[in-house]
């Protein structure tokens, strides 16, 4: 790097005219993890991929555990992740007693580390990991579903849930639409829209006092969530107010058309590739740090027909000839395949000698082992990304008949969370898959 060049150089001219430099890749340091100027590291980032139905028993698990393992037939689309890539096998659900409420017990232990009673459960792991890293951002988090549905299996304590966005061009205008401010130009204005929207809620925020006074248990715990989601409000906005950081990779993408959010997996495909996009270049221009994928593969089908992925998995016999049941297969595959260009986006997003996937990991959960036979056991979780060194990967580790929390307990671990044990009765854990972290 030319030590002569750094983040506050500016160029000066006649009558004390000076003008700024763009940020510039010279301005990190030679891996891309730091900027050169301050040594202050470039933040990590999480996601969530939530594919429903399992996988096929035989057709994921690798024969050999630690590192170099070979990437079986069902996860193929995957092998040139390999290298940043973990798998984690022979997780389960605990169910404690209770009964299953099929593809949405296990959603429910993997996200919250518990069975709620009744509505409300605790907060997901990634609106705890957000609580952490993304209160600096535009947005704490960034949900979407490639089935155009709002279902999300992100959520804050309590009831409340945060839906997801089914329509990548809606994204786009949410995410680099008028309010989008650009980290690297020279000039900054405050939005005067967003300035009449923080004024508002510092004027009710300045009732609430008296309204909780005046309610009962019940109620003022419903208020609270929602001054919660309040404060979190005003949170954003504040940040809206201030003149973003320059961000060497941020480039706005190019804006498309509307889309077309179906079930139809060859719109689901496109839609996935497009959202991938969006999310590699918030992440890069700093306007979240976390963001959740719902494949929605429950309604998920293919052009012209009636039965889709999660009636596949129920009504299609077992090839006897193959030993698997062959519709069921291809779903996987396609989600697989789905995911891999996902992760190709996120490499695609150059900061420095690196990429935005180097600063991040991505969770891959399932509902179920098998989804046939709605088995809880025997689960298929990945992470793939070094969190910018916080993580080895490569690795497969076999952990069979330990609680799948161990995983979400280890992601918010090494995200700053500070929490000693996770989830609840036998789903609780306090061990972390420690054959991961770096």
């Amino acid at each position: 790097m030319n030590k002569l060049v750094n983040r506050r150089r500016v160029l000066r001219g006649a009558a004390g005219i000076t003008v700024g430099l763009p940020f510039l890749d010279c301005f990190l340091n030679s891996s891309g993890t730091a900027l050169a100027a301050t040594n202050a590291q470039l933040p990590v980032c999480f996601g969530t991929w939530w594919q429903g139905l399992g996988m096929t028993p035989g057709r994921w698990v690798p024969d050999k555990v630690g590192a170099g393992y070979e990437v079986k037939v069902e996860m193929r689309a995957l092998t040139p992740f390999r290298d940043k890539m973990n798998i984690i096998s022979g997780t389960k659900y605990f169910m404690d007693g209770r009964p299953l409420e099929t593809h949405t017990t296990g959603w429910q232990i993997g996200s919250t580390g518990r069975i709620p009673l009744g509505i409300n459960s605790g907060a997901s792991l990634d609106s705890q990991i957000a609580d952490v890293i993304g209160t600096k951002t535009r947005f704490r988090s960034i949900e979407v579903s490639l089935d155009g549905s709002t279902q999300s299996y992100s959520k804050r304590a309590g009831s409340a849930s945060n839906p997801s966005e089914g329509s990548p061009s809606k994204l786009y205008a949410r995410i680099f639409g008028p309010e989008f401010k650009d980290p690297n130009a020279a000039d900054f204005t405050p939005d005067p829209k967003v300035m009449a929207r923080r004024s508002v809620l510092s004027y009710v925020a300045d009732e609430r006092k008296d309204v909780m006074k005046q309610l009962g248990a019940s109620d003022r715990a419903r208020l609270d969530e929602y001054f919660s989601a309040l404060r979190q409000i005003e949170q954003q906005l504040d940040i809206e107010l201030q003149k973003p950081a320059p961000l060497a990779a941020c480039t706005v993408p190019t804006a498309f058309g509307e889309t077309q959010p179906g079930k139809d997996i060859v719109e689901a495909g496109k839609n996935s590739k497009l959202f991938g996009g969006l999310l590699a270049h918030a992440l890069a221009c700093g306007q979240t740090r976390v963001f959740n994928i719902n494949v929605g593969a429950g309604g998920l089908r293919k052009a012209g027909s009636t039965q889709g992925w999660h009636s596949w998995t129920h009504e299609e016999p077992i090839d006897e000839k193959l030993g698997y049941q062959k519709e069921v297969t291809s779903f996987i595959e396609w989600g697989n395949e789905t995911f891999a260009e996902l992760l190709r986006q996120l490499e695609g997003v150059k900061e420095g000698s690196g990429n935005v996937l180097d600063r991040t990991v991505i969770l891959w959960q399932s509902d179920h082992g098998i989804a046939r036979t709605h088995t809880m056991d025997f689960l298929p979780i990945l992470t793939v990304g070094k969190a910018g060194g916080r993580l080895k990967t490569g690795i497969h580790v076999s952990a069979a008949g330990d609680p799948a929390t161990r995983v979400g307990l280890t992601m918010q671990q090494i995200m700053g969370v500070p929490l000693s044990s996770w989830g609840a009765l036998s789903n609780e854990t306090s061990k972390t898959v420690t054959e991961i972290v770096a």
